[in-house]
């Protein structure tokens, strides 16, 4: 059988970018384009790749040594020499603090993507499932997917006005699971969602991202109760409550 996920290296290159454009999506989304000619070689295969971000200092010990954090690249375009980031905004952070400050003409340093894992294009439909800080991926992978297929999502936001929608060429059914930011960690509220959710027949791939308890609650709940096999499905934990950069650690 052909591997699921492809595992692809990129060169690790620092780019230098500038802010073009910096304004707030929705009420907990801060999105910042950034541009400049080091983008004009930028590789990135998967929808969930991600870059690190290098902030100038370390704001929260006063140190002079560089804070790093990693985020998806939402959009690019090497021919306008474009990258978009979305920022979720939640409790204050370096990262958080940046986006919302960020004007055009700042500066900031991108490094990667590392390397890409592409998903194999041949299931008859795909379950994205994720958080406030898993909508960059969700969104890309859904404007990546070729007309006619078959997308469920089912997204953990804090209000209506946090919902996004996305110029998809698949038929996209969207869930959307409203409950506080507070409750970002906890998982009842997407399990619950989940576990309502009726499968489409033939073959599927799963992709979760989320706080790292909940991405494990719903990947137990497919690869259990649900059966779902195992290599069919991706979950990481995209950020862990009470721990500063607990990101994207790999459930699988």
């Amino acid at each position: 059988m052909d591997p699921v996920i492809t595992r692809h290296r990129h060169e690790l290159k620092r780019r230098d970018l500038t802010v073009a454009q910096a304004f707030r999506l929705t009420p907990h989304m801060q999105r910042i384009v950034l541009q400049g000619p080091a983008l004009a070689d930028f590789v990135s295969l998967a929808p969930d790749d991600h870059v690190k971000l290098i902030f100038p200092s370390d704001t929260d010990t006063g140190t002079d040594a560089p804070l790093m954090r990693e985020y998806t690249p939402r959009a690019f375009d090497t021919n306008t020499q474009r990258l978009t980031l979305d920022f979720a905004l939640h409790d204050a952070g370096p990262a958080t603090d940046w986006a919302l400050s960020a004007r055009p003409g700042d500066t900031l340093a991108v490094a990667g993507p590392r390397g890409s894992a592409v998903v194999a294009p041949d299931f008859d439909w795909w379950l994205l499932i994720g958080d406030e800080t898993a909508l960059p991926a969700i969104g890309r992978w859904a404007e990546e997917l070729p007309e006619g297929a078959r997308l469920v999502t089912l997204v953990a936001v804090p209000g209506d006005a946090d919902r996004q929608t996305f110029a998809t060429q698949a038929a996209l059914d969207a869930y959307w699971c409203l409950r506080p930011s507070a409750q970002a960690a906890d998982a009842e509220p997407l399990l619950d969602a989940a576990q309502a959710l009726e499968l489409p027949a033939g073959r599927g791939f799963i992709w979760i991202a989320a706080e790292a308890r909940v991405a494990r609650a719903l990947r137990d709940h497919f690869t259990g109760a649900r059966g779902h096999p195992k290599e069919w499905l991706k979950a990481a934990g995209y950020w862990t409550h009470g721990i500063a950069d607990g990101s994207d650690k790999s459930l699988d």
